[in-house]
């Protein structure tokens, strides 16, 4: 019988065309929009891991108070040997220390005058011992010109920054802050590249120091402003990391405002609220395009109702009963939503795949944003989203054939052979 169904289905042209060309750009959109945002997603949670966040972050408690404002004056000092034995009790983890800190670059001419100034966005990262902080921040791929600081005394500047201070590699800059104790602190130090990540809000103005140096300028021998602990995979889970949180936070924290706490990415700042904000987004787009489909294939298995007044009159007047028709148009939908779902989830993954390899540049719109995300979005598909955008295909068919096919219902037998003879 279901084959038979289809058959008829297929063979005629008027019953199939229309809704599989609207399934199929439903379903592609789907596919290609959750896509999308989970690249979007993916991005966001990796660049705010390498930059701000980490997957977990050790901090005092004062500094967790007022973390957006990043008051390394309320940072850890004399922490190295605390930091050693939470890198062995937890080796799961690859941990990091920074310093993150805001300073003015002075560029001076030969006789001291000053020439340009301008504002900065600071990084205090281990430069000189080892590749780890490196391979975090992608440093030898986002270099644009010259190379790493290899030194004491040399430091990474933002090309754009570079370019609008009008300097060049190896000159001198004074760079001026406030240490810790909130005393004056100026510096001089050595450009010796420039650097391009791609995300907005670092490429205005970011300056990438070795740690040691900036300890040094800001009177924080020995300590830092946070201590980022990344998942060795690079995969961050929410669960495993609040889990991973309490657990720290029993053993170490205290009442001391200066006693180490430790915070999951999504426990900081609205980064939790962003991600649940976004994750949600897929059920709504979901709903939204199985309404909107639904009513359209409504209208469509209305107009074809009318057109097959006759054949469903026929087939109520041989007697072939109500409920059976109903079935019947309900698994013709079914095979119409299976075969444009079908169709529609592969031009999606199409046009998934070719920007997973391009990717799709999105600078003009985060230009003025400060969220961290980079500037190229790859589009990221799963079977989760492959599955989400079937199901709307097939749901919305199922419901526009179930609301049209009521009127077979309202037919009254005693009227049929009165409608055959017109």
């Amino acid at each position: 019988m279901l084959k038979f169904l289809i058959k008829g289905v297929f063979r005629d042209r008027s019953r199939f065309l229309f809704p599989i060309i609207i399934v199929s750009a439903g379903v592609m959109l789907i596919v290609f929009g959750l896509g999308f945002m989970n690249g979007y997603i993916e991005s966001m949670i990796r660049e705010n891991a390498k930059f701000d966040t980490g997957h977990v972050k050790i901090m005092t408690k004062a500094y967790s108070e007022l973390s957006n404002l990043k008051p390394y004056d309320l940072g850890m000092l004399d922490i190295q040997a605390d930091f050693q034995r939470w890198r062995k009790e937890y080796p799961g983890l690859d941990w990091v220390q920074r310093i993150n800190f805001g300073g003015i670059v002075d560029i001076a001419d030969s006789t001291g005058n000053s020439l340009a100034q301008g504002q900065v966005a600071g990084f205090a990262v281990d430069l000189l011992h080892g590749k780890l902080e490196r391979d975090f921040l992608h440093l030898d791929k986002a270099l644009i010109k010259g190379r790493i600081p290899s030194q004491s005394g040399e430091v990474l500047l933002s090309d754009r920054a570079f370019k609008e201070l009008n300097i060049s590699l190896n000159d001198s800059i004074t760079l001026m802050s406030s240490t810790v104790y909130g005393s004056m602190a100026m510096a001089s130090f050595r450009v010796v590249g420039t650097v391009s990540f791609g995300v907005e809000a670092l490429d205005k103005g970011g300056l990438i120091a070795d740690m040691t140096d900036i300890q040094r300028f800001l009177d924080m021998e020995g300590g830092c402003s946070e201590i980022l602990g990344l998942y060795k995979n690079g995969i961050y889970n929410d669960k495993q990391a609040r889990e991973l949180a309490r657990g720290f936070n029993t053993k170490y924290s205290g009442k001391d405002e200066f006693s180490p706490v430790m915070l999951a990415m999504s426990e900081q700042g609205n980064m939790g609220y962003t991600l649940r904000l976004m994750r949600s987004a897929f059920g709504y787009i979901v709903a939204i395009f199985i309404l909107i489909m639904g009513i359209v294939l409504w209208n469509s298995g209305l107009m074809n109702g009318i057109r097959r007044y006759g054949e469903i009159g026929v087939r109520l007047a041989i007697g072939e009963e109500k409920r059976h028709i109903y079935t019947s148009l309900l698994l013709e939908a079914l095979a119409v939503g299976v075969v444009g779902s079908a169709l529609g989830c592969l031009i999606g993954l199409g046009f998934s795949y070719y920007l997973s390899l391009h990717g799709l540049d999105m600078s003009y719109y985060t230009r003025n944003t400060s969220i961290l995300t980079e500037n190229v979005i790859y589009p990221y598909t799963t079977l989760k989203t492959i599955l989400y955008g079937i199901a709307p295909g097939i749901l919305s068919t199922l419901l526009g054939s179930s609301l049209a096919g009521i009127a077979v219902f309202r037919r009254q037998t005693s009227q049929l052979f009165k409608e055959l003879e017109t």
